[in-house]
């Protein structure tokens, strides 16, 4: 998670959009070459405000029900959503969190501050134990952010041994004698978060020389293989990169990438929810500015690394507002409307398209913070509500290590005032988003995000190597492009069955409704 960071404002004037126009699009069947990791639709769970207490844990004595101590709630959505990857525990809080206060008996456990979110006082009774067991009930994989800003090689070369050690070794005993007997499947380990800022205030010259001794020191034990993971760029900031590309090489597996849809980190985020057209135009603009950083950090790794040996991981994205009146300062709890749904669909379309490079993508974050999947009250209640991102997630299951199709679209735009700030042709932001992938079993997936307000679009795909005769989907769209849902009202924008695709041989038209987002299987 970011802290205190300066980068560039845009400024948006005005929006308007033109008359809808047929789009088209050819999509070769036969010629996908990239899988779609499922990683790219991993999610982030950092230890701020009510995303892990009372979020994701309640503990065994609570009134809500729960299992093990884990809201079953929230655990049954998350296990419907088939989440692939689970990183924590930060975010700024990785570097200031010692694991060993989080392991054996939770009454025993030291107390800490959370110094980067309220100072809200942390009591360490979710831990190592808490978070692996859960990643293995949502059958995910963990993803463990290591402490480098505030602690020591040998501190996380401990961590690593107690988690992924089946030897007669000191920290597996340890875990052993704290009631875990085998070792748990970690694989991927971030070596320090956001080192250029709240994780060290680092140059990425000494952050380079740290990587290289932590990286010897976190060492494989047993059948297990670690993935390590470089704290990598703020959007930006292109040397970061080019830096940790030539002083640290082929000894990262991969390297971050953190890229928020926000106005600035000084003064007002914006609402939520209080928006008006110029805003939301303004935010689909900055939201798809994320692909010119992508081709920036890939051509500077291309470099060095033409084979692509080394992944770009965006393990940090989203939407980020201010928070909502009422709540508590420094928890970043926030409403999701269909605005921060489209944003989701437009960037999981974008990271399909550069899957050669990007292998994971982390949205900020999972429960209660940010862009979150899943809203829920306070500890003592039993209340949760899906909200509009999560549809979008649950909507693109199917593209989860499916076969990337490549299509030439011919796409409606809509132009921005202000535009060329985004590093756009003409200031124009396409009006239809499209993705496709096949799966195993030969079924086609294509992705239709409608970014217009006010026109439908009229979408004609040809497959190239493909007559389906059955279609199935789902849509999500609303009202008001500020709608929401909340505990009173839960499903305002929620995705419904679609069944409005006509198909004629190789020919697959689509009406797609202004702001709406359509996901169909085509067999």
């Amino acid at each position: 998670m970011k802290n205190l960071i300066t980068t560039v404002l845009f400024s948006v004037s005005a929006a308007m959009s033109v008359a809808a126009q047929d789009v088209t699009a050819t999509i070769q069947v036969n010629q996908g070459t990239s899988i779609i990791p499922r990683e790219i639709y991993g999610q982030f769970a950092e230890h701020l405000g009510s995303c892990i207490y009372g979020g994701l844990w309640v503990g065994p004595n609570s009134n809500v029900p729960n299992t093990q101590g884990y809201r079953n709630d929230v655990l049954k959505a998350l296990q419907d959503l088939k989440v692939p990857v689970l990183r924590w525990p930060g975010g700024c809080f990785a570097d200031e969190y010692h694991w060993m206060d989080g392991i054996g008996p939770r009454s025993q456990r030291p107390k800490m501050q959370n110094n980067n979110w309220g100072g809200t006082i942390e009591d360490n009774s979710f831990g190592t134990h808490e978070f692996l067991n859960l990643c293995e009930l949502l059958g995910a994989e963990p993803y463990i952010s290591g402490n480098v800003g505030s602690g020591t090689v040998e501190e996380l070369a401990k961590w690593v041994e107690y988690m992924t050690s089946d030897g007669d070794t000191p920290m597996a005993n340890l875990r052993r004698k704290n009631g875990r007997d085998k070792s748990w499947n970690v694989r991927y380990l971030g070596v320090g978060n956001e080192s250029w800022g709240c994780g060290g205030n680092m140059r990425p010259e000494y952050y380079a020389d740290l990587y290289r001794r932590y990286s010897v020191y976190c060492r494989n034990y047993d059948n297990h293989r670690l993935y390590k993971i470089a704290s990598g760029a703020s959007d930006y900031d292109y040397n970061w990169t080019k830096v940790l590309m030539n002083n640290v090489g082929d000894r990262m597996n991969g390297v971050s990438l953190h890229y928020y849809t926000v106005k600035g980190w000084g003064g007002s985020k914006g609402s939520s929810t209080a928006f008006d057209n110029q805003e939301y135009y303004w935010t689909i603009g900055k939201c798809l500015q994320i692909e010119d950083v992508i081709n920036k950090h890939c051509a500077i790794m291309n470099q060095t690394d033409p084979k692509k040996k080394i992944d770009l991981l965006v393990d940090e994205w989203g939407t980020w507002w201010d928070e909502e009146p009422g709540s508590i300062r420094g928890h970043l709890y926030q409403q999701n409307t269909m605005r921060d749904a489209m944003v989701a669909a437009l960037s999981l379309n974008v990271f399909q398209r550069h899957t050669d490079r990007v292998k994971m993508a982390n949205i900020a974050q999972i429960v209660n913070v940010l862009q979150s999947m899943i809203l829920t009250d306070t500890i003592g209640s039993g209340h949760m509500v899906l909200t509009p991102t999560y549809h979008v997630f649950s909507m693109y299951k199917d593209f989860q290590n499916a076969t990337y199709l490549p299509m030439n679209v011919k796409t409606d735009s809509i132009s921005v005032e202000g535009g060329h700030m985004y590093k756009m042709e003409d200031g124009k932001i396409p009006a239809v988003s499209i993705s496709s992938a096949k799966k195993q079993d030969g079924t086609i997936v294509i992705s239709l995000a409608n970014t217009s307000l006010d026109q439908k679009q009229s979408v004609e795909l040809t497959l190239d190597g493909a007559q389906p005769k059955k279609a199935t989907g789902r849509i999500l769209t609303c009202k008001n492009i500020t709608d929401y849902n909340d505990f009173q009202h839960p499903d305002v924008v929620s995705a419904v069955d679609f069944k409005d695709t006509k198909i004629k041989k190789n020919i697959v038209k689509i009406e797609v409704p202004a702001k709406s987002i359509i996901v169909v299987n085509l067999k």
